[in-house]
């Protein structure tokens, strides 16, 4: 605790406000709470600004200041927590990838082995798990990285218009083309094609691609010379393409050429620790961004973030952590300014007491409805006394039929 009280330094400052300043110098992650009289919130109000975590207005209670103490170091252990985190981003294997997740790392490693190799990939995940920017790093990790990365979304094209996207046309193969424009494919010469949401792609062309990968050579639109292309194809969808098969709805030959190795991306509450990892991540990245004073989450935020199960995974995310930093007047983002519908029942603790209190609770009603609400039974099925029973209904504020 600092006292802002404290007489002027000879350049006029207070020494209250010089200590502090040292002190984040030294030690930046450092809560420090203020003391101030009656007649100095401004001076208070000024040193938070500056840095300081809380402010006090004297005369001191012990019991209020100790709850602050002890929030003050919550928050500490957090941010260490998340430094932690941000530090052990930097030891991840693939190139613009975050992750502190083992079931994550086990894709990295595979990424990492068949990368030097020509196979074609396929990669299954819920949208906004980072299908792309897996295969630009199995692009980067590969001999083809210094030739061209080329993607194409197989569903953001109308279908009349993929054909001439993927394998382009001739100077006059339809209305309206005045010039020879090369496809997705032949613009990848010597690197990687990705087809993205490939389950999407109609029937005729996965006839023509699966012709392609078979032969490594394509036909323009209004063509009759074969032109031969050196690529390395990723492809990926959310979509199970068996059941597809099944249907009708995707060649089965294809799947097999597009499939010789298959990589399935966990969503993003599967990726324990993940969450907070990208939120600060993303934090940091947006608050650079849009020249935003935000530095951190407040805990709970943090926990919500951990906690949440994220249905659009890592782009969902980012979305809500641009906004919460365009939003934010303050340094820390809060539960508020995330929007996230949060219920801190489904929070997993590791609080002890919390978590005895919970299963204390849980038992106690279980046993009342096996004893059809008879104490003595309820307590002989716990294995305590009656009047330990009751000291337990009334320290838990219990209400119940007796």
């Amino acid at each position: 605790m600092l006292d802002l009280g404290l007489p002027p330094d000879p350049d006029g400052t207070t020494e209250g406000f010089a200590i502090l300043s040292e002190i984040l110098k030294v030690h930046p992650l450092a809560k420090i709470i203020v003391a101030s009289g009656h007649e100095a919130r401004e001076s208070a109000l000024k040193a938070i600004s500056e840095g300081a975590y809380d402010f006090y207005k004297k005369p001191i209670d012990a019991d209020e200041i100790g709850f602050m103490v002890e929030r003050a170091f919550k928050l500490y252990d957090l941010e260490v927590e998340n430094r932690q985190l941000q530090e052990k981003k930097e030891n991840t294997p693939l190139p613009g990838l975050v992750t502190a997740s083992s079931k994550m790392e086990e894709v990295c490693s595979i990424i990492e082995r068949i990368s030097p190799t020509a196979v074609s990939v396929l990669l299954l995940g819920a949208s906004g798990t980072g299908k792309e920017l897996l295969a630009r790093a199995l692009h980067e990790l590969s001999e083809r990285k210094n030739n061209p990365f080329v993607a194409i979304n197989c569903g953001a094209i109308p279908e009349n218009l993929i054909e001439s996207e993927l394998f382009g046309f001739e100077k006059g193969a339809f209305a309206g083309a005045i010039k020879q424009v090369k496809g997705k494919i032949e613009l990848a010469e010597g690197g990687t094609l990705f087809l993205d949401e490939i389950g999407d792609l109609p029937l005729p062309l996965q006839v023509k691609l699966l012709r392609f990968l078979q032969e490594r050579v394509i036909e323009r639109i209004g063509g009759r010379k074969e032109i031969a292309v050196d690529v390395r194809v990723a492809s990926a969808t959310h979509q199970h393409l068996e059941d597809h098969i099944v249907e009708g709805r995707f060649r089965e030959d294809l799947f097999y050429r597009l499939s010789e190795i298959v990589v399935n991306i966990p969503p993003l509450k599967e990726r324990e620790g993940d969450a907070l990892l990208l939120a600060h991540n993303f934090l940091n990245k947006y608050a650079i961004e849009f020249d935003k004073r935000v530095k951190s989450f407040d805990r709970e935020a943090a926990r919500a973030i951990a906690a949440y199960d994220w249905p659009g995974n890592v782009r969902e995310l980012e979305n809500r952590i641009k906004r919460a930093v365009i939003m934010s007047d303050s340094k820390r983002i809060s539960l508020e300014d995330m929007e996230i519908n949060y219920n801190d029942d489904h929070v997993e603790t590791l609080n002890l007491k919390e978590i005895r209190e919970k299963n204390d609770k849980t038992a106690m009603i279980k046993a009342l409805s096996l004893s059809n609400g008879n104490i003595s039974e309820t307590a002989r099925l716990l294995g305590i006394s009656r009047p330990t029973f009751y000291g337990l209904i009334k320290q838990y504020n219990l209400n119940i039929e007796k």
